[in-house]
């Protein structure tokens, strides 16, 4: 058997500057053709990641009087994980480096995940007797198209909107 530091043979480089790092045919970070992508991409995460700081760090959310005290740890937990994604994301999308096409398609994915989750969360809300609003919280709006008794949920409507820049996002990644 290979000694260990061998065992992945020549799939990792001596040296950064080796191939796999850098290749004088790549094309320049700033004339890629990403542009729009990487727009998309960080309003996309500006959704997650910094909006999110704004709606739930407050009486609605992390500071509601109604909510337990571990409800809401983990409410603060989660806006600072996304924060957190959300930075590494921003690295992904306008830091140079290796294979910047994939850099762009694994921000898109990190995105997808976060708002995917709140969709199966919202789906599934009957298995943990949840909802998407409190009466304290942010309530549905009545929307500017439809009739009078529609309302629509805060969360649900941006977030179906940061999904579809997301996927706009992904559809110009050239």
């Amino acid at each position: 058997m290979a000694a260990p530091e061998r065992q992945w043979g020549n799939l990792l480089p001596d040296r950064p500057n080796d191939e796999c790092f850098y290749r004088e045919d790549e094309m320049e970070f700033a004339s890629d053709g990403n542009w729009l992508a990487r727009i998309l991409l960080s309003l996309s995460t500006l959704g997650y990641g910094f909006v999110t700081i704004k709606a739930d760090f407050n009486k609605t959310h992390a500071t509601n009087p109604d909510w337990t005290p571990h409800a809401r740890f983990h409410v603060v937990w989660q806006i600072l994980s996304y924060a957190g994604v959300a930075l590494i994301a921003f690295g992904l999308i306008w830091l140079g480096g290796p294979v910047p096409r994939e850099r762009l398609y694994l921000a898109a994915a990190l995105a997808l995940a976060i708002y995917g989750a709140f969709f199966v969360a919202a789906l599934a809300r009957p298995l943990f007797y949840g909802r998407l609003y409190d009466d304290n919280g942010y309530l549905p709006f009545r929307p500017p198209v439809g009739p009078a008794y529609w309302r629509w949920d805060v969360n649900v409507t941006a977030f179906t909107i940061f999904s579809m820049i997301t996927i706009g996002a992904i559809l110009a990644i050239k």
